[in-house]
């Protein structure tokens, strides 16, 4: 009996017992169905929040009252020798106030472009005409750098200009899921009208080039407004931000040492005092956020990996049977001149074939499931290889050492004893 045979057996077993086959199968399925769907869902996951979050470029870095959200201790920047400095209660849980923004944009003669903003409300309802958006539009307070630091661009209009934003007179730039919304397909019909926000009346400057949206950050159902303006519709921020954007990549560390540096002085810090700010790169929050995705892959690879063990128990259990059921049958050919290690051949064909089916079926619905959450988020079909790849060997592997004591006690009967066998 070759190899060959030796497979082609196993096959027409596996084949001949559905129900058992079936069950085993689908056992081995679901657990790789559940690794493979969350695998597919967290990849969808960390393509939409490095496309949404990192707005501003790898270049750029944002001085904040605060982290926007915090996770742990949050001393992930204090060093050995800060933690221990004397903390000055006044200077504490200090907001980042207009003429300390304003100041340091003024002195901030780095190589870069530097931005003031107040973030706005997420919740607003707008209006032209008889039409209207759903009230889920967020409106943004900026400046005239407002859109180069954060990666917009005009698609037609102007910019805000300086004395746009010192007047705080109400105008808008329109993103442009809002113009399309309001004005239909074409945004120059957004230009020079007045538009509701809430009840307060805004003329429309211009509208902004398209930045991609999803589930996870709407970047295009925004409107942007001076600073002074949002403070008139109301603000969620209690502080301003400052947005840095630095002429190069290799000039960001340096570009936020100087900027740390210099807010110091105009916070009115003493050298043995912590920052009462947070100077965190554009990424940093889309690299958190994947380090918790990262984190539910492991949790998500424990389970799929307790499954699958629980299959290949039930799976050496079901050969164990087979061998009970099959006595007879392996008397047989080992009665005819059948060897071990074509008996131990066929068993181990058997139990793989199962597994590998069952892998296959799983990782088949692991990626259909996976992918209705990239269908959400809007990020394209994904298929996670290397995990689809290590699924199967996994399996393959599971398989062979489930039925391996199955087939090693099948090898070992007596043939004189098999036959006898009722």
């Amino acid at each position: 009996m070759v190899l060959k045979d030796s497979f082609l057996q196993a096959y027409k077993t596996v084949a001949s017992n559905k129900l058992r086959t079936g069950i085993t199968v689908a056992i081995i399925a679901f657990g790789i169905m559940a690794l493979i769907g969350i695998i597919t869902a967290i990849d969808a996951m960390n393509s939409s929040l490095k496309d949404n979050f990192a707005t501003m470029g790898a270049n750029g870095f944002t001085i904040s009252y605060k982290e926007r959200i915090r996770f742990g201790n949050n001393n992930d920047n204090a060093t050995k020798e800060t933690r221990g400095k004397k903390k000055k209660k006044s200077n504490l849980d200090k907001p980042i106030i207009l003429s300390e923004a304003e100041r340091f944009k003024k002195d901030y003669d780095f190589p870069a472009i530097v931005s003031i903003a107040l973030n706005g409300r997420w919740s607003y309802e707008v209006h032209y005409g008889d039409k209207k958006t759903n009230p889920n539009v967020r409106v943004n307070g900026g400046d005239e750098n407002y859109l180069q630091v954060n990666g917009y661009s005009i698609d037609v209009g102007r910019n805000f200009t300086p004395a746009d934003v010192q007047s705080g007179r109400n105008v808008c730039l329109l993103g442009s899921d809002v113009a399309n919304k309001l004005f239909g397909e074409n945004p120059v019909r957004a230009v020079g009208k007045t538009i509701r926000i809430g009840t307060a009346p805004f003329l429309v400057l211009g509208v902004l080039k398209p930045k991609g949206s999803s589930a996870l950050m709407r970047a295009d159902n925004v409107i942007l407004t001076t600073y002074n303006s949002i403070r008139k519709l109301g603000n969620n921020a209690d502080s301003y931000t400052i947005g840095i954007a630095a002429n190069s990549i290799q000039q960001v560390d340096a570009a936020i040492g100087y900027a740390t540096a210099l807010f110091r002085g105009i916070r009115h810090l003493t050298p043995t005092e912590d920052e009462n700010f947070v100077a965190e790169k554009s990424d940093k929050l889309a690299q958190t956020f994947i380090g918790l995705l990262s984190s539910i892959v492991g949790a998500s690879g424990l389970i799929g990996l307790i499954t699958l063990i629980s299959a290949a128990i039930a799976l050496m259990n079901i050969m164990l049977v087979a061998v009970n059921e099959r006595t007879r049958e392996i008397g047989l050919i080992k009665a005819i001149g059948g060897k071990k290690k074509n008996i131990r051949q066929q068993f181990l064909f058997e139990s793989i074939i199962i597994s590998v089916s069952g892998a296959i079926c799983g990782i088949i619905l692991g990626v259909m499931v996976g992918n209705i959450f990239a269908l959400v988020l809007d990020t394209g079909f994904v298929v996670p290889w290397g995990w689809i790849i290590t699924g199967i060997v996994i399996c393959a592997i599971f398989g062979l050492l489930a039925g391996l004591w199955p087939a090693i006690k099948a090898s070992k009967l007596n043939p004189i004893v098999a036959l006898r066998y009722e």
